[in-house]
């Protein structure tokens, strides 16, 4: 061997030569069955293919290459490990220059081949697809790194490489049968290793090293791998998968593989529900990966897609109940409709996880957006067409919409209000909290919750009582800014307008007042100047006012529940701005309440089975808080306490007639009782109706709409105009007022007469009249 090998690098043009007399004698041994010479010949061809770097050894490669391949092919699996070796340690050779000729389909297809193998024998098994496994990794270090064979990024070639390595990855059984240490001849250590670990270690390296150009070749067999083995049910191989992908590409390109797991869903949009929410709880690893790093463009593409197919889903929800309604299989029909509210589950995650992760400024711009998704009554909604879905479909998804706001907007810290709750944010959810239903409402709050708490008081204030010391809540705060103040002066009356007719549905549940509490305490501690104080008293007061006179007629526990709201609110406020008169007062009407009217109080009326009384007693004054005491009591420096005898009311808008407060029913019923009513009797009827008559009628409603609209639009700009806007408007009113008035002036009050002759107007014509000097009248202080 020696003397070959000084033979080889002395008269390197011999090379070819060498490895041609070698391969025909291998080729000859092969079929022959004699492995010892075969061992020989190989070892022998390993040692000069390492001794010889120079330039003449692409030919003889060329006939090394060909004798591993006629070990690859025999059935023999200590040869076919013998040829992997080999190949491996070929590989593992730096080449000066690139290779125009040498393909490498063949290996490819078999190294794959070995990787799948299923020889009846484990341990043997196990070392054919070690080498298989050996032999892949070998290609690709050979492969990817020369620009001559980018060919094995083609679809052909990775089609065969990546569901072997995934294969491998996934059969676990022979990874644990693997586990034992065993040493056959021909292969040294390779039947100690893992063939699981070892695919994943090739896979983690192919991944890596994949350019920006291929990354769809890359991604696309795992995708069609995991749909043939049926692995997106149950979804742990595909989410770790996915996990190794993400870990191994370098960053920049995460947002190709979002963007084909996307698509794959949307190939999916029809499969079963537990196969798309697999797919989703993939794309939420995904994402939880890529959102650390840049997500590039398609951040709004991601929450598109996932909004889709949640609508969908409600969809096929809706159509599979509506079915199970008509025929009699309820068992089936139900199981269905729970695992397509598996998928919604894991898509509001997504979005929720995928928006937490984003920076503050990307999270405004997808809370802005999701919530242009919500259907509104009233409102254009193009996304979503909830004509189709009627009532049940479409408070569905706004539950769903609004569930995954809340976790988009949870930990969001906005420097300023007017940044966080812009009005086409704040509008349609403030529509949202005026509809007839709950759950829709508390969730409305929640959000509020997230975003105006920028000092995660929530969790201190939780559940509505009476607190004995607020100041041992040790409460966060900071002093209030400027932009808040305005955003108060411009957003405040829409805030205490919602709160107030939250507190009055019929449909409220203990959940809805301890949000509402919830809500007025974190807008003392982060938005209350002095002004706001005094407007929050006064809407303390209208509500229970409200639950006291009673015009709606309210059931008795929301009325003992708004009162109980009012004193739970009242107390706390009266700590926060610690004003002891104030405190008093509070603490005196709690304590009696407590003696004659615990239902009055947070603690007793929402526990269970507790007594309402028959009627609140308005007479009885000193159980309820009165406003002349607490004016007195914040008569000092620094309130407008005189500004408390101004009864709150709350601001009538248009989002009246934008909310849909009854439901479908209520309004067709509505609609025939105004009719019936509006309708004359017969003989009136009888009366003659011309064309003018009904030219007449409709030009009069034109005339009050348009009276009703100008007085709405004065209306809100005195409400929301800033205040320079306004003095303006109205100093050019006065001016007008004075140009008048001198005008009338002028024409009443007759200048005195002069000398020169006064002029006079009689039938039109202009007459001057001279007046003597001696038939004037003067003053008394002018004469002299």
């Amino acid at each position: 061997m020696e003397k070959l090998t000084f033979y080889a690098v002395s008269a390197p043009e011999k090379l070819d030569r060498i490895g041609a007399y070698l391969a025909e004698k291998l080729s000859r041994d092969v079929v022959r069955h004699r492995y010892g010479n075969v061992v020989i010949a190989m070892e022998a061809l390993d040692q000069l293919l390492m001794a010889c770097h120079s330039q003449s050894i692409k030919p003889f490669v060329e006939s090394f290459l060909h004798m591993v391949a006629k070990l690859l092919e025999s059935r023999e699996p200590d040869l076919q490990v013998l040829g992997t070796n080999s190949f491996v340690k070929f590989a593992n050779i730096e080449e000066d220059t690139p290779s125009y000729h040498r393909r490498y389909d063949f290996f490819v297809s078999q190294f794959s081949a070995m990787c799948h193998s299923t020889h009846e024998d484990a341990e043997t098994r196990t070392r054919i697809r070690v080498a298989g496994i050996k032999g892949l990794q070998g290609v690709v270090r050979k492969t990817v790194n020369d620009e001559l064979q980018a060919i094995i990024w083609e679809p052909q070639h990775m089609d065969k490489l990546i569901p072997s390595m995934l294969f491998n990855m996934q059969d676990s059984d022979d990874t644990d049968r693997a586990g034992q240490p065993n040493t056959p001849s021909g292969g040294g250590q390779d039947g100690e290793e893992n063939p699981a670990a070892l695919a994943e270690s090739c896979f983690r390296e192919l991944l890596g090293r994949a350019a920006y150009g291929n990354m769809n070749n890359a991604v696309r067999p795992v995708l069609v791998h995991l749909d043939h083995h049926h692995l997106w049910d149950p979804n742990e191989f595909a989410v770790s998968c996915f996990r190794i992908i993400m870990y191994s590409i370098q960053a920049q390109h995460s947002h190709h593989v979002i963007q084909q797991v996307l698509n794959h869903l949307d190939t999916h949009n029809r499969n079963t529900p537990r196969v798309r929410a697999g797919i989703v709880q993939v794309l939420l690893e995904t994402v939880a990966i890529a959102a650390k790093g840049s997500v590039g463009p398609t951040v709004l593409e991601v929450f598109n897609t996932l909004l889709k197919h949640l609508r969908m889903s409600v969809d096929f929800e809706l159509g599979e109940s509506s079915r199970r309604n008509s025929s009699s299989s309820v068992s089936s029909g139900r199981g269905k409709e729970s695992d397509e509210r598996i998928v919604q589950n894991a898509i509001i995650q997504t979005i929720g996880f995928f928006g937490g992760n984003l920076p503050d400024y990307q999270r405004a711009e997808v809370m802005m957006f999701i919530m242009g998704k919500v259907p509104v009554y009233g409102t254009p909604c193009h996304t979503l067409d909830t004509v189709k879905i009627g009532h049940q479909g479409t408070k569905r998804i706004q539950t769903m919409l609004l569930s995954s706001l809340i976790m988009v907007t949870s930990g969001f810290k906005s420097k300023s209000m007017a940044a966080a709750l812009p009005p086409p944010f704040l509008d349609p959810l403030f529509s949202i909290s005026l509809m007839e239903d709950s759950e829709l409402r508390q969730l409305v709050l929640e959000i509020l919750h997230n975003i105006i708490d920028r000092h995660d008081n929530r969790a201190k204030l939780r559940g509505i009582r009476i607190i004995p010391n607020v100041a041992a809540l040790k409460i966060k705060r900071e002093k209030i800014s400027k932009q808040d103040i305005a955003f108060m002066k411009k957003h405040g009356q829409q805030l205490y307008r919602h709160i107030y007719l939250g507190c009055k549905e019929e449909d409220n549940v203990h959940k809805n007042f301890e949000l509402l509490f919830t809500t007025l305490a974190i807008l003392t501690i982060e938005l209350a100047n002095e002004e706001v104080v005094i407007d929050l008293i006064r809407l303390a007061i209208a509500l229970q006012d409200m639950a006291l006179a009673n015009e709606e007629n309210m059931p008795m526990f929301i009325r003992c529940g708004i009162n109980a709201l009012v004193a739970a609110y009242l107390n706390f406020l009266s700590q926060m701005i610690a004003n002891p008169p104030f405190c008093q007062h509070v603490s005196k009407v709690i304590d009696l309440r407590t003696l004659d009217a615990p239902y009055l109080l947070p603690e007793h009326i929402f526990r269970d089975k507790c007594p309402l009384p028959e009627s609140l007693d308005k007479d009885d004054k000193q159980l309820f808080f009165q406003t002349a005491d607490m004016a007195e009591c914040l008569a000092g420096p620094g309130y407008n306490s005189e500004r408390l005898s101004i009864p709150y009311i709350p601001q009538v808008t248009d989002e009246d007639r934008l909310t849909r407060r009854k439901s479908f029913v209520d309004t067709i019923s509505l609609q025939v009782d105004i009719m019936s009513n509006s309708l004359p009797d017969q003989s009136q009827l009888a009366e003659e109706i011309t064309f003018e008559t009904l030219k007449k009628a409709i030009d009069t409603t034109g005339l009050e709409e348009q009276e009703r609209e100008k007085r709405r639009q004065v209306m809100e700009k005195f409400q929301k105009a800033p205040f320079e806007e306004i003095a303006a408007h109205c100093e050019s009113k006065a001016t007008m007022l004075h140009d008048r008035l001198a005008q009338i002036f002028e024409l009443t009050i007759r200048p005195p007469p002069s000398p020169s002759g006064v002029v006079s107007i009689s039938a039109g014509h202009t007459q001057h009249q001279s007046v003597p000097v001696y038939e004037m009248k003067f003053p008394d202080l002018c004469v002299y």
